[in-house]
């Protein structure tokens, strides 16, 4: 009988709505999880980052600074010989800046949380300092 057909069909749709909804929960488990391991690897990297004890706030056009490719939000780890753990202010690094001029040194930043490596180069330009 008709009837009979349309509860079959009833009982079906509801099947596989539950079906859906279990598959769904799943889906958003699996989600979860996945941002969750995703968050502690960010975080473990973060971990096996130098401290940085300076961070780059502007960047002359046309400085040494910027033909070396330092950017601006650098943050700075390694400057020459000084790093986070002899670092006691900006006067060490304008101390290596000007035994360094015009000899390349290694500058390591952090920038969009990886390490990168700079070469900078202090020379008198046409700006202030020596660095820009």
């Amino acid at each position: 009988s008709p009837a009979g057909l349309q509860n079959d069909h009833k009982a079906l749709m509801k099947q596989v709505e539950e079906a859906l909804h279990q598959l769904h929960a799943r889906e958003k488990e699996k989600h979860a999880r996945d941002e969750a391991e995703a968050l502690a690897e960010a975080m473990s990297q973060n971990q096996s980052l130098p401290r940085a004890f300076a961070k780059v706030n502007a960047v002359t056009p046309g400085s040494p600074a910027s033909v070396s490719g330092l950017q601006v939000d650098d943050e700075i780890v390694e400057f020459g010989s000084v790093n986070v753990n002899n670092f006691q202010n900006l006067q060490n690094i304008a101390t290596v800046v000007q035994h360094s001029e015009g000899r390349p040194l290694s500058v390591t930043v952090i920038r969009g949380g990886k390490k990168v490596h700079v070469g900078l180069t202090p020379k008198r330009w046409a700006g202030k300092g020596l660095l820009g």
